[in-house]
């Protein structure tokens, strides 16, 4: 090795001014050989999602009749919790609205009935499926089911990470991992709302989250390279006894407070005055929100700021 080598350097000024654009898997959904997560509680129809796209990929019709599918081709399903009869079931109604026939479609179910991760000789097999299959899309649902490590230990969760990763690499595909997130965390942002380690939120080039607000389910996308997008309206519709996932054109108008309703709400439930910090926590919204909302309030004259924090301004 040379005592005396450099690293390659180039003036800010001078660098390129274009670069390589996003490719996409599913366009605004999911980039191209993109590793993530699908994140959401419970009875979030996360699986229903999963199963949308894998559908979608395999026949080229759009994700949830809205997202275009770039590249058409096999996909690879891990399904943990579900029986392969409701797997089946769903899939051919997903396919009977989508106007195509299932048996024609290269889905293809790994039928093991237990596939262990953080296990070397289960990871070799899921290798070789892969390098069999040659699939441009791989899930795993849930991830919880898939390992015995502790998920809020990034050390053990890297490891578990980083073969997912690995794969990617190898054989080109993307790998969409279904995850939980924590009871009562619709008060936090999305990722930060997943189980376990920040690592499962910070691996992700593209992650999608589900949520339930009362009745509404709601998606959000988040992309390394890509814009992202807030409370999507989804509908889980019936179709002549098939269940299809579909964006609501006409979302219904919420009834949810705005930030700056919001935050006016919460202080007037405080008897004494509220630090920034303490007060964006009860009101589930971002710093900077917050902030905002302080602001406005502040030259409407209705919230003094003193020493120990915010409070409304006595009539």
């Amino acid at each position: 090795m040379n005592p005396n080598a450099t690293l390659a350097v180039q003036r800010a000024g001078q660098l390129e001014t274009t670069g390589p654009q996003i490719n996409w898997l599913i366009e605004g959904l999911w980039a191209d050989q993109a590793v993530g997560i699908l994140g959401g509680e419970p009875k979030c129809c996360k699986s229903f999602l999963a199963l949308e796209m894998a559908l979608s990929i395999a026949s080229g019709a759009a994700c949830l009749h809205q997202f275009p599918v770039y590249r058409q081709g096999p996909v690879l399903l891990f399904p943990a919790e579900d029986s392969l009869a409701v797997v089946r079931q769903r899939l051919e109604g997903m396919a009977s609205v989508a106007g195509v026939s299932l048996g024609a479609l290269p889905i293809e179910v790994i039928t093991e009935p237990v596939l262990r991760l953080d296990l070397p000789a289960d990871r070799q097999r899921l290798t070789n499926t892969v390098a069999l299959i040659k699939p441009l899309l791989l899930i795993l649902d849930p991830l919880i089911r898939m390992h015995r490590l502790e998920e809020n230990d990034a050390s053990q969760i890297a490891g578990l990470l980083s073969f997912l990763r690995q794969l990617q690499r190898q054989f080109g595909l993307a790998v969409l991992v279904v995850h939980h997130s924590r009871k009562d965390s619709n008060g936090s942002r999305p990722g930060q709302a997943l189980r376990g380690s920040s690592d499962l939120h910070g691996w992700g080039d593209s992650n999608l989250y589900m949520r339930r607000r009362r009745e509404q389910l709601t998606l959000s996308t988040e992309h390394r390279a890509a814009p992202s997008r807030d409370h999507i309206p989804l509908q889980l519709m019936e179709i002549e006894s098939a269940l299809s996932l579909s964006v609501l054109a006409d979302p219904p108008p919420s009834s949810d407070p705005s930030p700056l309703q919001r935050v006016h709400q919460i202080l007037a439930q405080q008897s004494q005055p509220i630090s920034l910090q303490r007060l964006r926590q009860l009101c589930g919204l971002r710093t900077a929100t917050v902030c905002a909302a302080l602001n406005q309030l502040t030259e409407q004259g209705l919230v003094t700021r003193g020493a120990k924090g915010y409070q409304l301004r006595p009539p």
